[in-house]
């Protein structure tokens, strides 16, 4: 952090890309008009929606709202576009689809109202889930607060607030992106200003994946995302080492020496993979019945193999992507040297 000073009763600029959330909308402006701390401005950007977001928006009275109408921006132009339209020193960004704690922009807020005053407060976000398999869903793939290192996490731009001053002294979001654009923009803020400042209960909550086909295209597309912007190389060469090496191996060994390796080697990865899905889950299900446990307790290692799949044919087209225009595109080298 470093020392600032922020006028009294500094404004706050909240921000969102929308696009088809006809059936959304609704409870993310209800959760915005109920906040304790009212937004000063709330910026949406509507990239092109062809059901009724848009009609909804215009009809909305209780908040301080501005749209902006950009078909075909993605992400990072639409949070672009609104941060840039923004009349507060602090943005606040959240996405469609989601429904935030009353005191959610009070407490991202509260820190900005300190000396120093922060670059960066990071939010939190908690699956909101519907269904046995979307509970399975939220212990497999989302972190609970007990996991987070705050010194190292990197908040979704579903729950952050930053400086606006920070965003454009870091180039903004980066359009070149259409998934993972958040990290990026996380990397490039922690790499000029250090450590983010951690706001756990500053929280947004929202429904998982509630299909397999749904959730696979979710996980494609954020290792494309990681493939186009060069990130976590190792992660991925331990999935590809770990389904297509030391599987067959294990299978191989089991074949030819002993059944035991095949007990053996799958106890081993079925406890590295599926022991922090099941713990959990067994603090996400007591609304669940007992037939409801059974059903999520056999969901979390297809979701979980459903995800590596995905991952595995995501990241080679996005690695291809980038390497087809690294040569003519400067900023994808965006990493310090």
């Amino acid at each position: 952090m470093t020392t600032r000073f922020l006028s009294p009763g500094f404004k706050v600029s909240v921000i969102c890309t929308v696009l088809n959330e006809g059936q959304s909308i609704k409870t993310l402006l209800d959760s915005l008009a109920a906040q304790t701390r009212p937004p000063d401005e709330v910026i949406l950007v509507d990239g092109g929606s062809t059901d009724e977001t848009l009609p909804i928006l215009k009809a909305e009275r209780r908040l301080p709202l501005l749209i902006i109408e950009a078909p075909g921006a993605n992400i990072s132009r639409g949070r672009n576009l609104a941060i840039t339209a923004a009349s507060g020193p602090i943005i606040a960004s959240t996405d469609a689809g989601v429904r935030l704690d009353g005191q959610w922009l009070e407490r991202l807020m509260a820190p900005f109202e300190r000396d120093p005053v922060p670059t960066v407060v990071s939010g939190f976000f908690v699956p909101d889930p519907q269904s046995a398999f979307e509970v399975a869903m939220g212990a497999t793939v989302l972190p609970v607060v007990l996991d987070i290192e705050p010194e190292k996490f990197l908040p979704s731009s579903r729950s952050v607030a930053f400086l606006k001053s920070a965003w454009e002294a870091v180039g903004g979001y980066p359009e070149w992106l259409d998934f993972c654009e958040d990290l990026i923009f996380d990397f490039r803020l922690r790499d000029k200003y250090g450590s983010f400042l951690f706001e756990p209960e500053a929280v947004a909550f929202f429904r998982p994946r509630s299909s397999l086909t749904g959730f696979f295209k979710q996980y494609y597309r954020y290792a494309r995302g990681d493939g186009k912007a060069d990130l976590y190389r190792l992660r991925h060469a331990i999935r590809y080492g770990t389904y297509l090496i030391a599987l067959p191996l294990l299978l191989l060994g089991g074949w030819r020496l002993s059944r035991w390796w095949w007990v053996a080697g799958l106890g081993v990865g079925a406890v590295g993979m599926f022991r922090t899905p099941y713990r959990r889950l067994c603090g996400a299900w007591r609304h669940l019945s007992p037939l409801e446990k059974l059903e999520a307790v056999g969901w979390v290692p297809i979701i979980r193999l459903t995800g590596d799949v995905a991952k595995m044919f995501g990241y080679p087209a996005g690695l291809g992507w980038r390497l087809a225009h690294l040569s003519s595109r400067s900023e994808l080298r965006w990493r310090k040297s």
